[in-house]
């Protein structure tokens, strides 16, 4: 009788959810000759609209990493929101030049996850480590507000020149970057300007004076210094901290809670500092 009732209700829940897909986790979606990963959030109904983080891998890596890992899939990301894993042509991205040919690949699956799921298109936040921030950086820079409002860009130990020139920016800008990264160096200002890194999108969505928040702890063993930047086009935020090249543990799932206003938004003990940037 346990494994009928069972089945039944595997059964019921098949058939309220329209939204059945064969691809997720380490099957990936093909599209084309292309194909990306998806990881569904715990917490979804099968229904609801979905917000989305697409992420960016790292050079050398694929999407089957980015859906399990754990400073990246968790928290928040994975309670609460669709995490979408490109796979990158011979696992790089093409981020030099403007109008980049992954920039059309990664619309591709946007247009592709709409027919999948019921994704909310006000809820669109990019993501990227290394070369994948690069890469996000790039796909925001080129596709602006074009097609998708994005909500947000979190970029970690990555970015583009700061003399580039972008069509439009996301809604808000979130980037980390550590002093000591020997692999993508900190791409410090002139007269050592720690905030130097987010130049580019501070002009695009036209921000007034930084505010030095002070400093925070997702962990105790790393220390964030944050400068934000209310803009009139929407709000950069730039955490600098002490270490190297990787991804910051929990930086990520805060992010999205954050952004996405939910209940894990905490970012531990942070204190405010007065000044301006």
């Amino acid at each position: 009788m346990r494994q009928i009732l069972l089945g039944v209700s595997i059964l019921l829940g098949a058939i309220a959810s329209p939204y059945a897909n064969a691809c997720t986790g380490q099957t990936a979606c093909t599209l084309g000759d292309r194909s990306y990963h998806v990881r569904e959030p715990a917490q979804w109904d099968g229904q609801s609209k979905l917000p989305v983080v697409i992420h960016f891998h790292g050079w050398g890596r694929q999407g089957t990493l980015v859906v399990r890992h754990s400073r990246i899939a968790s928290g928040a990301v994975a309670k609460h929101a669709l995490l979408v894993a490109p796979n990158g042509l011979n696992r790089t991205w093409a981020f030099y030049r403007p109008d980049s040919p992954d920039t059309d690949f990664t619309n591709a699956i946007l247009r592709d996850l709409s027919k999948r799921y019921p994704i909310d298109i006000n809820r669109i936040i990019v993501s990227g480590y290394s070369w994948g921030a690069n890469m996000a950086w790039r796909f925001i820079c080129d596709t602006g507000d074009n097609e998708y409002p994005f909500a947000a860009l979190l970029a970690v130990s990555g970015t583009l020149s700061q003399s580039e020139t972008c069509k439009a920016g996301p809604t808000e800008v979130r980037q980390v970057f550590g002093l000591d990264d020997t692999v993508q160096p900190f791409p410090m200002g002139p007269d050592g300007d720690t905030t130097y890194p987010v130049a580019l999108w501070r002009n695009v969505l036209q921000c007034a004076d930084g505010n030095r928040e002070g400093e925070w702890n997702a962990r105790p063993f790393l220390t964030f210094e944050r400068t934000s930047w209310n803009c009139k086009h929407g709000r950069v935020v730039l955490d600098v901290h002490p270490g190297g090249h990787f991804i910051p543990h929990d930086w990520i799932p805060l992010q999205v809670a954050d952004l996405l206003k939910l209940d894990e938004a905490t970012t531990g003990n942070r204190q405010s500092t007065q000044g301006s940037q």
